[in-house]
């Protein structure tokens, strides 16, 4: 059984405590077999029967649980890098998808790509991502906004998951924004969704999550409340795209649905970070795409004091967030909205999992779990997010395997 060794700082992040208790351990050793953990503690206890297996060396450096990104776009055909320079001279998002940007400039690139094509490029991303230390990945389809092209990406993320050895979540968004050919006509395109999308997916099991953004320049809480509770009745478990722009109940809708999680926020209620409090809704905050949009950024600080637990995610897209740096992420959520680095590294790995069912499986360093773990050149979290690199990660195990530079 493989041992790594000589760990200065290892953040196990069990999930127990508040957002900021990651329960580190000093001087410490992690033991796994065939990709689990089957020991974890300080080198000084290790068991004489692990002590001549194969060792890895930490150098004395942190190690963290692999980084868990619970939101992105994965699959695309395409990039908008004009629209970077129409927001940075003073365009809004609205106003750049009034003008036939947005979203629906990527479905047009989405549909025209073949399979092969997407699978080949969101590959090429993974192998980038987990070089930062990213060992799981949530990705949405909502690029296609047919039943064939839905089908056609949410079979990437099959393959994916099936090709690679990073741990896939994937997750359903066919209400991601209204397609141009039922611009006149969006009841029908809803219930095309309802009727169609979700039980065709629902059925080949292509998805375990029904997304929805719900949004003024979307789908309002009436339709979206519709959509969620159809992919619920078909076994998809609800998520929600809220108060991004505008406040507009989608906070409040996550919780009554019983979400797993609502992500963006920005413009969340008191009213909305109560619901979500009470049931247990995780808030996942996406600083970069705040940072891209030059919106006001979440003050997570509110969502934690009240009892919301807060992941970390990119929100990886072609368009408001072209940047799979989960890293970045947490060190924008660390110096833009409140968080501190041991409540934004608790946010990216158990909170992470949480926000996509998988804290049963990753996002903590502890017996039974996948041996999922990345050494940090860092002493501790405050540094990692203080000195921030262009890559920190020194080591990346993914199921136990070293993975190459």
């Amino acid at each position: 059984m493989p041992v790594l060794t000589n760990i200065g700082y290892l953040a196990t992040c069990r999930d127990e405590g508040g957002q900021g208790d990651i329960h580190p351990v000093k001087k410490a050793a992690i033991v796994w077999k065939d990709g689990t953990i089957r020991w974890v503690g300080h080198m000084s206890e290790l068991p004489v029967t692990y002590r001549d297996e194969k060792e890895y060396d930490a150098g004395g450096n942190m190690v963290i649980p692999g980084l868990v990104d619970s939101h992105t776009h994965l699959a695309f055909g395409g990039w908008r890098p004009d629209e970077f320079a129409m927001r940075v001279g003073g365009a809004s998002y609205l106003n750049i998808a009034e003008e036939g940007g947005g979203i629906l400039s990527t479905v047009k690139a989405t549909r025209e790509a073949s399979e092969d094509e997407l699978f080949g490029k969101a590959a090429d991303f993974l192998k980038q991502m987990v070089k930062l230390g990213v060992t799981t990945v949530e990705c949405k389809s909502g690029y296609g906004l047919s039943i064939e092209d839905e089908l056609k990406t949410l079979h990437v993320y099959r393959r994916l998951s099936e090709e690679q050895p990073l741990n896939i979540v994937a997750t359903f968004l066919g209400a991601h924004t209204i397609p141009s050919e039922y611009e006149d006509d969006r009841s029908s395109y809803i219930d095309l969704v309802i009727n169609e999308m979700i039980p065709q997916i629902a059925g080949e099991e292509l998805a375990e999550f029904c997304d929805v953004f719900a949004e003024q320049s979307a789908f309002s809480v009436t339709e979206s409340r519709r959509i969620l509770n159809a992919g619920k009745e078909m076994g998809l478990t609800p998520k929600l795209h809220a108060d991004q722009l505008t406040s507009c109940g989608g906070a409040e809708l996550a919780a009554e649905v019983e979400a797993v999680s609502a992500d963006h926020l920005e413009k969340i209620s008191g009213t909305g970070i109560e619901r979500m409090a009470e049931a247990g809704v995780i808030g996942v905050t996406l600083p970069l795409a705040s940072l891209y949009t030059q919106e006001k950024p979440l003050n997570c600080r509110k969502l934690v004091e009240s009892g919301v637990e807060v992941a970390v995610a990119t929100d990886f897209n072609p368009g408001s967030a072209p940047s799979y740096n989960l890293p970045l992420a947490m060190m924008l959520a660390c110096n833009q909205s409140q968080l501190t680095p041991a409540e934004a590294l608790k946010g990216a790995t158990i909170y992470g999992a949480k926000a996509i069912l998988r804290d049963h499986k990753v996002g903590s360093i502890e017996k039974g779990k996948r041996a999922d773990f990345v050494v940090i050149d860092a002493t501790n979290p405050n540094f990692w997010m203080y000195h921030f690199r262009t890559n920190g990660s020194q080591q990346v195990f993914v199921k136990g395997m070293k993975q190459k530079d």
